[in-house]
């Protein structure tokens, strides 16, 4: 097998099972060096000359909010697609804490279809994310939360997920719910010795990580042993940028240029779907700072008043928050979140039009990942750094400038809407 990079194709491409998770991979890419174009359908070829400068591509997608006989019909074209574009390395980009199940944002499903469109005796399983302080070991995962680490299942926060909450440590018993593949370990002191020797029978392997050289170790082994044109991964950010720093060692990378911070916006808007209790005292942190919020009722696919309200007070020169949840008494059993996600998604590209807002923040991966659909943007490019794993992006397919930041629910400081406004 060649270990050198290809000079005529994508050196790296990725599918995101959600939209903030897939900014995050873009923004592992950028700041690598590495020009990355985020397309947020399956690009046709006219859309891949369109970006052909760049050396990466990624798919955003919905998968982690979907079922199983979703992706039964839609992962495999999207697959094709990725195997087309010809990156050494397919990466199904995952969520660094896993959330997951059988019926929603099934990874073990995921897994399979791509063992039968890009083949291989397995797939490599690598969800550590040291940079964000997510880790594995001996198979099981932890995550920090406030300044404490804890085993997934007593996260404070994905333990008691909405959708897909974490009641299992050991994500092969996890990860065993969700497919019948065997699955094997490579566990801390096996990684770190390199001695180690996938079971014959295995066809998902699962990689302990606690810092970036787990990663960058990972990363050589799974190079250096792949036999087949495609290496086929699932992962979080952590094997994204295991794979990068094995390319910089390898000589195989230019140094990233600078990149200059972009200049402060007089007004922000704000659409927040997100449940968590980060994402609640940053929109709390706000609204103190003079951000203007409006709530809207998750029981409703309709917010007049509220779209009235917003674009009043953008045009008054005020940031917005447009929120579902403050409060433990503001959630409500919804039966149909794609829906409400969608209608939020609708909401958000009026009240963008009618105020001429250049600068937009969506909080909550589900939330992120239809709502932004709604936009009908074909793509998205990295503009610059603000906090691990939520980017400033340009928006390609706007009729204006446009930048959004696609924040997951456990992303950022308390001041983070301020800061994506002024940039501090």
């Amino acid at each position: 097998m060649n270990l050198a990079l290809p000079a005529d194709k994508p050196i790296f491409s990725f599918y995101g099972d959600d939209f903030t998770g897939s900014t995050d991979a873009l923004e592992a890419l950028a700041t690598n060096g590495v020009d990355t174009v985020l397309f947020l359908a399956p690009p046709d070829d006219e859309a891949l000359r369109s970006f052909r400068h760049c050396r990466a591509a990624g798919i955003a997608g919905d998968s982690r909010s979907r079922s199983p006989e979703w992706m039964n019909r839609e992962l495999p074209a999207i697959f094709q697609r990725l195997r087309d574009i010809g990156a050494p390395v397919v990466q199904y980009k995952i969520c660094s804490t896993f959330d997951s199940s059988p019926t929603t944002g099934s990874i073990g499903r995921a897994l399979e279809l791509g063992l039968a469109t890009f083949g291989g005796a397995w797939a490599p399983v690598v969800p550590a994310a040291p940079l964000l302080e997510r880790y594995v070991a001996f198979g099981n995962m932890f995550a920090a939360s406030a300044g404490a680490v804890h085993r997934i299942d007593r996260h404070p926060v994905m333990a008691h997920h909405p959708v897909t909450p974490m009641d299992e440590g050991d994500l092969r018993l996890h990860l065993a719910r969700q497919t019948a593949l065997p699955i094997a370990l490579v566990d801390l002191p096996t990684l770190r010795h390199g001695a180690a020797s996938i079971p014959a029978d295995a066809r998902a392997v699962l990689f302990d990580g606690i810092d970036e050289d787990d990663a960058e170790r990972t990363a050589r082994l799974l190079w250096e042993s792949r036999a087949t044109p495609q290496l086929f991964a699932v992962g979080s950010s952590g094997f994204t940028y295991g794979m990068l720093d094995l390319y910089r060692r390898q000589g195989w990378l230019k140094p990233p240029p600078p990149c200059p911070a972009p200049p402060p916006v007089d007004r922000l808007l704000v659409l927040s779907g997100s449940c968590s209790a980060v994402t609640a005292r940053q929109t709390q942190t706000a609204l103190a700072a003079g951000f203007h919020g409006v709530r809207l009722d998750p029981r409703q696919l309709h917010w007049p008043a509220a779209e009235s309200a917003a674009v009043d007070q953008l045009s008054a020169g005020r940031s917005v928050i447009l929120y579902t949840s403050l409060e433990p008494d503001h959630r409500a059993d919804v039966s149909d979140r794609q829906s409400l996600a969608a209608a939020m998604g609708r909401l958000l590209h009026r009240v963008i039009r009618a105020s001429g807002v250049s600068r937009a923040v969506v909080a909550g991966g589900d939330t992120a990942s239809h709502a932004v659909q709604e936009l009908q943007l074909k793509a998205l490019t990295y503009s610059a750094p603000l906090t691990r794993g939520a980017p400033l992006c340009r928006a390609h397919g706007w009729p204006t400038h446009l930048e959004l930041v696609l924040k997951g629910g456990q992303v950022g400081a308390d001041n983070f809407f301020e800061r994506v406004q002024s940039w501090l």
